[in-house]
C-alpha cells in the first residue's frame, strides 16, 4: 500500500528553505537578483489581485504573472472546475479517442475570431509560436518568417529565432533563416516580400516590451500586403489576447484585421494549467494534416489535457460572467489617464501609453540640472536602472508589484488582473505618485538605492 503524501507537512517542515533550494538546485541567479534589489520577499497565500505575507500584510499585483493571472489568483469558479474534471476520472490523454472537452474549448475560442476555423492545443504561448511558425511555412511552401524589432515571441529554438532583443539570442545561434522589420514600416516588409520566400509576419498588435502598438492602419495594410505576396499574418496574442486590452484580442482595435493564424496562452490557464492554442484558417490546417499518414505531424503529449481543457472553459465562463474585456477597457482608460494627468508635474516623466490593462511608463531625460546630472549617471552606468529605481521602492515602501518593461528599457509595465477596479488604481497611482515626489525632491532613499544599482551594473559589465 502506497504511504501517504502529505503536501502540507512538506511544506511546513521545508517552505522556509525556498531561497536556499533555488540557490542550489534551480536558477542560482534569480535569488542572487531578487535579494539584490529587495524582491526576496516570502508570500505565504495569494487571493484575486493581491498576495499576502506571513503578518497578514497585503501587495497589489500590477503584474499577474506575466499575464497569466488574468482572472487573479485562485478565482472559485477555475478551482471548481478543475476539481470536478479531477473527480470526473476522464480517460484523458488515451490518443487513440476524441475527447468532448477540446472541441468545447476550441468551439467557444472560436467564437470570438469567427473568420478562423480551428485550434490546436499545446502547452504554452512558446508553443502556439513554434505551430504557428511550422504551420505557416508547410501551407506556403515557403521557409522565411518576418518579424518586428524588439518583438518577444517566446524562448525555444524556433520562437527564438523571431525574437527582437539580441540579449536572449546571444549565445543561442545558429537559429532558424528569419528577418526583422521595424514595426510600422510597410517599405521594408514590401522589400522582403519581392524575394517571394517569405511565408509570414508574425506580429505583436501591441509589444509587450516597451508597450508599443502598432501604428494606426499598419496591420491591416500589412495583412493585404502579405496577402498579395502569398504570405501569411500571424498574430501573437500571447500576452495581448483574452481582453487585455479591452477587446478580446488586440487586433481587433483595427477594423478588417482578420490574422490567417493566431496565438494564444497564459490568461487561458486560469492561472493553474500550462496551455496554449493556436488558431487558424481551415485550409492552413488541412495543408499540415492532408492524409491519415500526417495525424500526427504535428502534435503535443501533453497538449489537450482535460485539465487545462477545464481550465480555458472555466475562464471563457468567467470572463463573460464578469464582464471583464470591458472592465479592462474602462479600467485601464481610468488608469491611463491618472497617471497622464501627472506627465506635465513631474519632469523624469516622458510618456504613458497602452490600451486597456497593458499600460507602459516611460521614463525620460529631466530639464533642471540637479535631477539630469543624476540622471546622466544612472544612463552611463546601464539603461534602464530609473526605472528600477522606480520598481523598487512600490514594492519595499507601497507593497505593489510592478516589472520594468524589458532590459535596457526606462519602462515600467504594468499588466495586472482584468479584474482590478478603482480601488486599485487609486492605490497604484498614489504609490506612483509618492515615488515621483521622492524622486524629484533630489535626495531620499530612492537615489541612495540608484547607488547600489550603478556599484552592481558597473561590477557586471
Amino acid at each position: 500500500m502506497t504511504k501517504e503524501f502529505d503536501l502540507g507537512a512538506l511544506l511546513a517542515e521545508r517552505g522556509a528553505e525556498r531561497y536556499e533550494l533555488h540557490t542550489r538546485h534551480l536558477n542560482h541567479q534569480l535569488p542572487r537578483m531578487l535579494r539584490t534589489i529587495g524582491f526576496d520577499k516570502v508570500y505565504e497565500r495569494a487571493e484575486g489581485a493581491y498576495f499576502f505575507d506571513a503578518d497578514g500584510n497585503d501587495y497589489l499585483d500590477m503584474l499577474a504573472g506575466f499575464g497569466v493571472m488574468g482572472l487573479g489568483r485562485h478565482h472559485p469558479v477555475v478551482r471548481r472546475a478543475l476539481h470536478d474534471v479531477l473527480d470526473a476520472s476522464l480517460a484523458d490523454l488515451t490518443r487513440f479517442d476524441c475527447q468532448p472537452l477540446p472541441g468545447l474549448l476550441a468551439e467557444k475560442l472560436l467564437t470570438h475570431s469567427p473568420h478562423l476555423d480551428r485550434v490546436f492545443f499545446g502547452n504554452s504561448g512558446t508553443e502556439a509560436v513554434e505551430t504557428a511558425l511550422k504551420f505557416a511555412r508547410f501551407a506556403t511552401g515557403r521557409p522565411r518568417v518576418l518579424y518586428c524589432d524588439h518583438a518577444f515571441h517566446g524562448l525555444t529554438t524556433g520562437s527564438l529565432s523571431v525574437n527582437g532583443e539580441g540579449g536572449f539570442r546571444d549565445g543561442f545561434a545558429p537559429l532558424l533563416p528569419d528577418t526583422p522589420v521595424p514595426l510600422g514600416d510597410l517599405d521594408a516588409l514590401a522589400r522582403e516580400l519581392k524575394k517571394g520566400d517569405v511565408a509570414a509576419l508574425i506580429v505583436e498588435p501591441i509589444q509587450g516590451k516597451g508597450v508599443h502598438e502598432a501604428p494606426p492602419g499598419y496591420l491591416r495594410a500589412a495583412q493585404e500586403l502579405l496577402h498579395r505576396h502569398k504570405a501569411l499574418l500571424i498574430a501573437d496574442e500571447v500576452q495581448t489576447g483574452l481582453g487585455r486590452t479591452g477587446t478580446f484580442y488586440a487586433y481587433q482595435h483595427e477594423a478588417g484585421v482578420e490574422p490567417d493564424l493566431v496565438c494564444v496562452a497564459k490568461a487561458l490557464s486560469g492561472g493553474y494549467v500550462p496551455v496554449g492554442a493556436t488558431l487558424g484558417k481551415d485550409w492552413i490546417f488541412r495543408k499540415v494534416y492532408s492524409s491519415m499518414d500526417r495525424v500526427l505531424v504535428h502534435s503535443a503529449s501533453f497538449g489537450a489535457n482535460a485539465q487545462a481543457m477545464a481550465a480555458g472553459l472555466a475562464v471563457l465562463h468567467v470572463m463573460a460572467d464578469e464582464r471583464l474585456v470591458e472592465n479592462a477597457r474602462t479600467t485601464g482608460d481610468l488608469l491611463r489617464s491618472r497617471l497622464a494627468a501627472l506627465v506635465d508635474k513631474y519632469e523624469l516623466l516622458a510618456d504613458v501609453r497602452g490600451r486597456g490593462l497593458m499600460v507602459g511608463i516611460e521614463f525620460g531625460r529631466p530639464k533642471s540640472l540637479k535631477l539630469r546630472s543624476r540622471w546622466t549617471m544612472l544612463q552611463a552606468a546601464r539603461k534602464g536602472l530609473f526605472a528600477q529605481m522606480v520598481v523598487v521602492p512600490l514594492l519595499q515602501r507601497h507593497r505593489v508589484l510592478t516589472q520594468v518593461s524589458g532590459d535596457h528599457l526606462e519602462v515600467i509595465k504594468l499588466i495586472p488582473p482584468l479584474i482590478v477596479g478603482e480601488r486599485e488604481v487609486d492605490r497604484f497611482v498614489d504609490a506612483f505618485t509618492e515615488v515621483m515626489d521622492d524622486a524629484h525632491s533630489g535626495g531620499g532613499l530612492m537615489w541612495d538605492f540608484g547607488k547600489t544599482l550603478v556599484k552592481q551594473a558597473v561590477a557586471h559589465r
